[in-house]
């Protein structure tokens, strides 16, 4: 797969823009509103909607086309939903390795989210708890950032078109696991500049990714790698949105926010993508 400079400066830009994004969610750590919770669980709702979209109707059929190069349709089919379950396990892998008191992707009850996520000082009395359990979330957040990256990066690669998409998902995905690193740190020290700081150091990690990714297998990228790494990618990104941001969407709200945000975010992701196109 031949690169220049100027398609690898593009696909890294893109990637540097969706890891910055955490600092979207940082900034709405320092506000409070009236109906947060129901916000959350729209933005978290929005935010699946848009990853579930997009790696069924974009990212998986991505995938089997690079395998029909290769492969006969019936092949690439199977390799495609093969490597798609793949990517589920290896998100599932991830998550079984982080302690579960803060993993982003991990499962709460209602009073625990709503908490968490919006009334922390409430929660656990303790600053310095607090500051530590912030510490952990960002490793966390860190860790899971840096095969997303990898992934925008890719994929802006191969086409760039599609790359945005990618980031675009990427990015929303991001704003509230930013939101998830800035909250705790904040009402922990109430310095919105340290915050800040380790919030966007957690959506630095996708950039780096990138980059560590790329220069680790570039002599490997083509067709079939790029038809693997798309079915991957698909696999993750739907196994973080039914693990994580829609159950934690309907938990924090007795409403249907949650739904409508699942809604509207395929509807924006299917707009784009005509517009993309």
């Amino acid at each position: 797969m031949q690169i220049d400079f100027a398609s690898f400066l593009s696909a890294f830009s893109l990637t540097l823009l969706a890891g910055i994004s955490t600092a979207l969610g940082a900034f709405l750590a320092f506000f409070k509103t009236k109906d947060e919770s129901r916000i959350l669980s729209f933005g978290l709702g929005f935010s699946g909607g848009v990853m579930i979209y997009l790696s069924f109707v974009e990212i998986l059929p991505k995938s089997i086309e690079h395998f029909l190069k290769t492969s006969s349709d019936i092949y690439a089919n199977i390799f495609g939903v093969i490597c798609f379950f793949i990517g589920m396990l290896l998100a599932f892998g991830i998550d079984f390795f982080i302690p579960k008191d803060v993993n982003p992707h991990e499962l709460k009850s209602q009073n625990e989210v709503y908490c968490e996520l919006v009334d922390k000082e409430k929660y656990i009395s303790s600053n310095r708890h607090i500051h530590r359990t912030a510490i952990f979330t960002a490793i966390a957040i860190t860790i899971h950032n840096f095969p997303e990256g990898f992934a925008t990066f890719v994929s802006a690669l191969d086409n760039f078109v599609f790359g945005v998409s990618i980031a675009i998902a990427v990015a929303i995905h991001n704003i509230p696991e930013g939101l998830a690193v800035s909250l705790p740190i904040y009402h922990a020290t109430g310095n919105k500049k340290q915050a800040l700081k380790l919030t966007l150091l957690s959506g630095l990690a996708e950039p780096v990714g990138a980059l560590v990714g790329y220069f680790l297998l570039a002599p490997l990228l083509g067709d079939y790698t790029l038809a693997i790494g798309f079915g991957v990618i698909a696999g993750v990104m739907v196994f973080i949105s039914i693990d994580s941001l829609l159950p934690v969407s309907k938990l924090s709200t007795k409403g249907h926010e949650s739904v409508i945000g699942v809604m509207c975010g395929m509807a924006i992701m299917a707009i784009s993508l005509i517009l993309l196109s």
